[in-house]
């Protein structure tokens, strides 16, 4: 098992999304194949540092499905109650192949602050 440790302090969420993602499907591996699964851990550090200004009134959708079911959640609100990692996690599972792997990708993802 590969663990692989990145420090976020300074960096955008969105470029270091996109890195975990790439690490996380094998991507940065000579032998990638997008079938099989790579058996990395990912550990994101200093979580806090993140650079995320004029972001943080950015609204999370989710939708039930029933009639006046749609919620609304800025990050800001997100991050006082879930912490960094709920909203590092969802920028990554948006970077990653909508498929039955996504679900047991995330599951490598250790965020500390």
């Amino acid at each position: 098992m590969n663990t692989i440790t990145l420090d976020a302090t300074g960096k955008k969420l969105g470029r270091l999304a996109s890195e975990v993602a790439m690490i996380l499907q094998g991507k940065n591996t000579p032998g990638y194949v997008p079938h099989v699964l790579e058996n990395t851990k990912v550990i994101i550090t200093n979580a806090t540092k993140l650079d995320m200004e004029n972001r943080l009134d950015r609204e999370y959708l989710s939708y039930s499905g029933y009639p006046g079911g749609l919620r609304r959640e800025t990050a800001s609100r997100l991050k006082e109650r879930k912490g960094m990692e709920a909203i590092i996690k969802n920028a990554v599972s948006g970077m990653l192949p909508k498929n039955t792997h996504r679900s047991r990708l995330l599951l490598n993802i250790t965020v500390t602050d």
